[in-house]
Order: structure tokens, then C-alpha cells, then sequence
């Protein structure tokens, strides 16, 4: 990142004037397909894609150095199974049932991947078809993903080693117009149960979901909060990954207080028997999300101290920077800048005030001081 793009971001930012980056991202008409890496840089897709919270598709050229495009999959395109079991057999892996609902969600097991591919042979053998039904690896979508959005509202990408997939999505906000009757998000935005209007009585205001068709090789971009389902169209292998930054990180905070705010509607009823009926909701929100205020607070301290080391490392004639893999001067600026924001909010928030800090190494206080501080010192660099 460079002095003109963090100068940018920060502009965009305050132009929110605190509304969320998710709730104001423009819903394109189509997905952009990008598909030479030698003309399209990080401020391209930092501008064009992060900030925006707008998905995009890479072309395979981007992805045709990895290991695992030559090792995994035979000459024809499939996947590799003696390579796979040679190299993974003995690991044990969790494997979902797609044909079984539980919720939103579908039941999980756990078995060797040996026992997993001979299930996937025997799968294909039988035209797909099982009466084990239709099983897939966690995390590599071997079949399909429900509809969902990404954990903490985060970024993701997905890069299909081999196979084809095709992507439904829906931008921020018009997942509302897809719950039913009783509130809940569908499982299948496919299924004809959901043409019913008597289930779903407000799906006559959604959009059409943008859809995309995913080659071997290629990478999807998932923005922040962008509802989407999945479906492989093919034998299927993919590589994914999830991340926060500075883009993201108020979607996240955001997101954990609703969470939070749902739990306690919950078990409100209860708020003025149970002792500590705070602590508790924070507790089943960790039991439900992953993550609890105090956890999201340690989250932040341990980005907030690596960026401070970062920033006291820049030297005179450092504040620019070539583009690399690393993280540069100015996007460490940016970061720390972000961060203060949403640690601002963090520590008014009266549940979060609610939380015993006082065996923390460091008060919320003390490190947004510290925060500010460098935001002021850096905001000419």
C-alpha cells in the first residue's frame, strides 16, 4: 500500500461516518473476472474489491505455480486419489452429510481420509449416488455448502484446484428479504419450497442472486456479509481461506454484537432471576460463535501490539514502499488506524463495560491512548 491509497481508504472511511462498510457496498450488475496477474495489483483489488466489498473471480493464471494443482489432480483434471491417500490417508477428517438437515447445518462425523476417499470412489462408481448419502470433507466442499455468510463476516477466498463450481450470491441486507415466516435463513435458495410465499412472504422483494460459474483453478473472492451458496457441479477439490483486516474488522465487531444481542432476547426472561445473567449471555454467545467480547477485545490487542512494534521500525525514507507480500509502512498505518476506531467503540459499549478487564496486561484504555497517539503521529507520514 502506498501513501495515496491509505490517503484514499481513510477518506472513504470517515465518509461512512459510521455506518458499515457492508451496508453501503454498490451491488454490481456482474462479477468482474480478472485475468492477467502481471496487470492487476494489490491497490487495484484494495480500491476495487475491499473497499467496495464487491466479490470478484481470478483467472487460473494466478493460481498455476501452486503445489497443489500439480500434485493433487491426474492429467485429466480429476482428483488424484493415490497421491491423496499416500500423502493424507491417516489423517482424520470431519465429514458432513449433505443430504441430512440440522438447522442450517448438517451433521458431522469424523473418519480416516482413507475411509473417505473409498466412500468418494464408490460414490462415483454409483452414479452419485450412496445410501451412506452425499458426504463431504469439511472445508474442501466436496458436495455443497448450505446458504451462509462467512464466519465473523469476514473476507474469504476460494480457489478450485480442481472441479467446477457454481456460486449464488446475495449482497448485505438482502438476505432479510429471504427468511421465513418464522425469521430463519433458508437452507437451499435452490429449493422450490422456497418459491412459496406463504413460507417465504417477503422473497418477492430479493434481487436475483448474482451467479457464478467457477473453473479449475480459478479464485472467487467472498466479500464481508455477502450471503452466498455453493454448489459443485463436478468432483470437487478447493482450498479456502478466511481473513480479517482493516476493511472488515467494524463488519466483525458489528456482527458479534448482534450476536450478543440475540442471545440475551434469548433468555431475557431470565434477566432478573439469574445471577450474572451477563456473564452468561457472554457464555453462550462464545458457545454459539466462537468468540466472546473479551476474546474479540484479546483479538484486537494482539493486532494492535504486532502493528505498534511495525510502525516504531519505520525509519526515515521507509514511509514508501514497493508492493510485495509483506506488510508495508502504510499499511500498517492504515491498520493501527482502523483498529483505534473500533477499539473507540469497543470500550463504550455497556456490555463490553460489563466485562472484568482487570487481569488483563493491558487496560482497553491504556491501548486505544496508545493507538490515538500513533494515529496523530503518523497521519503527515
Amino acid at each position: 500500500m502506498d501513501r495515496e491509497t491509505r490517503v484514499f481508504a481513510e477518506s472513504y472511511f470517515r465518509g461512512l461516518r459510521g455506518r458499515l462498510p457492508s451496508n453501503v457496498c454498490r451491488t454490481p450488475g456482474r462479477v468482474d473476472f480478472i485475468e492477467k496477474p502481471d496487470s492487476f495489483s494489490y491497490t487495484d483489488f484494495f480500491k476495487g474489491y475491499l473497499l467496495p466489498n464487491v466479490p470478484c473471480v481470478f483467472s487460473s493464471a494466478f493460481t498455476e505455480s501452486w503445489g497443489s494443482r500439480r500434485h493433487w489432480v491426474t492429467p485429466s483434471g480429476k482428483p488424484d486419489f493415490d497421491y491423496l491417500l499416500q500423502n493424507y490417508g491417516d489423517v482424520v477428517v470431519p465429514v458432513a452429510n449433505c443430504g441430512v438437515q440440522e438447522y442450517n447445518s448438517n451433521p458431522k462425523e469424523h473418519m480416516p481420509f482413507r475411509d473417505y476417499i473409498s466412500y468418494w470412489k464408490e460414490f462415483i462408481q454409483g452414479d452419485y449416488s450412496s445410501p451412506r448419502g452425499c458426504l463431504y470433507l469439511k472445508d474442501w466442499h466436496l458436495c455443497r455448502s448450505p446458504f451462509h455468510a462467512d464466519i465473523f463476516r469476514s473476507f474469504s477466498w476460494s480457489v478450485n484446484i480442481c472441479g467446477r463450481k457454481k456460486w449464488f450470491f446475495f449482497p448485505p441486507g438482502q438476505e432479510e428479504a429471504l427468511r421465513d415466516c418464522h425469521g430463519g435463513l433458508p437452507y437451499d435458495v435452490t429449493a422450490p419450497s422456497f418459491l412459496d410465499s406463504r413460507l417465504h412472504p417477503v422473497c418477492e422483494h430479493c434481487s436475483p442472486p448474482l451467479e457464478i460459474t467457477q473453473e479449475a483453478g480459478e479464485m472467487v473472492f467472498v466479500p464481508s456479509g455477502w450471503h452466498h451458496q455453493v454448489h459443485n457441479l463436478e468432483d470437487t477439490i478447493s482450498i479456502n481461506h478466511n481473513w480479517v483486516n482493516g476493511c472488515n474488522l467494524a463488519n466483525m465487531w458489528h456482527f458479534l454484537q448482534q450476536e450478543l444481542c440475540t442471545v440475551q432476547q434469548e433468555i431475557s426472561e431470565w434477566r432478573n432471576t439469574m445471577p450474572d445473567w451477563h456473564h452468561h449471555c457472554q457464555v453462550i454467545m462464545r458457545s454459539c460463535s466462537g468468540i466472546n467480547f473479551e476474546e474479540f477485545y484479546h483479538f484486537l490487542e494482539v493486532i494492535a501490539k504486532r502493528r505498534l512494534l511495525l510502525v516504531k521500525d519505520i525509519g526515515p525514507g521507509e514511509v514508501e514502499c514497493v508492493e510485495g507480500s509483506g506488510l508495508g509502512p502504510q499499511q500498517t498505518i492504515f491498520d493501527i488506524g482502523r483498529i483505534a476506531e473500533v477499539l473507540a467503540s469497543v470500550v463504550v459499549n455497556p456490555d463490553f463495560q460489563r466485562v472484568d478487564t482487570s487481569m488483563f496486561s493491558q487496560q482497553p484504555e491504556d491501548l486505544l491512548q496508545q493507538l490515538e497517539e500513533v494515529v496523530a503521529a503518523t497521519e503527515s507520514l
